[in-house]
């Protein structure tokens, strides 16, 4: 890492150059923030207290909720902190540490999201060899193994950054540190660096979403083999919850990390929505259309309100 001496800090181009609507976004992101926030903690605390949310599927749910508190909490602070401060700087140190966790939680969550796909595959397909198939050691590996594909993937990214040299310009055209747009400030040639993160990202993806593309496509068989209505209805909303957070999270992270980088609006777009949004809907999307966690949380409120008297 010695060759970021050149630089002690990066300055971040941000989402917008006006000081009032720096001040509109600074009020709109943190009241983001906190609905992440208080959303997720939520959903964590509903699913450890209430017994009869002790199911694979809510064991895989609280870690994504877990996942969503570190993915927002990356980036977003500095970015609040920015909006408020004429120098939207940030110190090389930092920038590298905010780029290895970025990562290391967007590919923990891509991979979980796959197990996720699993999960809702054995509960529709087999739903009488679910408790068997999906039992609590498996359940456990995967987890760790999502963890662990996170660890590997940002820590050989990061690795690799020593051989790059940077001076000359130091504006990330981003809201926040993260490889792809860093690449281009190296006076070093950067391409070893980005073939490896296009090609660690693409066989994240090579390996997950086979996973995922064969789960759907057997529920979907098995719930168009379901004779009645009431019963597709039902088998769908079980898994229309989890295909909307991959279709959020899944295809924006992907199309940033393996598409080179140009510093466009759209960049900055699709980066807001894999690593603000989706934390924030996630919890949303999981307790409005599931009919087992609201009345959870129902529980979870009367028993905090009989603690208060």
């Amino acid at each position: 890492m010695h060759n970021f001496t050149f630089f002690t800090e990066f300055t971040l181009l941000g989402l917008s150059a006006g000081p009032s609507i720096q001040a509109l976004l600074f009020v709109l992101f943190l009241g983001i923030y906190l609905l992440t926030l208080v959303g997720n903690t939520v959903m964590i605390l509903t699913i450890k207290a209430d017994s009869r949310l002790h199911t694979p599927m809510y064991f895989f749910l609280g870690h994504l909720s877990f996942l969503d508190l570190g993915f927002s909490s990356v980036t977003v602070p500095k970015m609040l902190q920015n909006f408020l401060s004429q120098k939207k700087s940030i110190s090389a140190w930092s920038c590298i540490t905010q780029s290895f966790f970025l990562l290391l939680y967007g590919c923990a969550e891509a991979s979980l999201l796959s197990a996720m796909a699993y999960d809702r595959y054995a509960a529709v397909c087999h739903p009488l060899l679910y408790t068997v198939v999906m039992d609590r050691p498996l359940c456990t590996a995967m987890v760790c193994a999502a963890w662990l594909v996170g660890l590997l993937n940002s820590l050989v990214n990061h690795l690799f950054i020593h051989k790059l040299r940077f001076w000359g310009s130091n504006t990330v055209s981003h809201f926040f540190c993260e490889l792809p747009s860093l690449f281009p400030l190296s006076c070093s040639d950067p391409t070893a660096n980005e073939f490896l993160l296009s090609g660690s990202s693409a066989l994240l993806g090579l390996l997950t979403l086979p996973l995922i593309l064969f789960s759907y496509s057997r529920i979907i068989s098995a719930i168009l083999n379901i004779h009645s209505s009431e019963g597709q209805g039902k088998a769908f909303s079980t898994c229309s919850s989890h295909l909307t957070v991959v279709l959020l999270f899944y295809v924006t992270a992907l199309f940033r990390y393996i598409s080179p980088a140009s510093g466009s609006v759209l960049e900055r777009v699709v980066s807001i929505q894999y690593s603000v949004i989706t934390s924030l809907l996630n919890p949303l999307i999981y307790s409005f259309k599931n009919q087992e966690v609201k009345p959870a949380l129902q529980r979870l409120l009367r028993q905090q309100k009989c603690a208060s008297r």
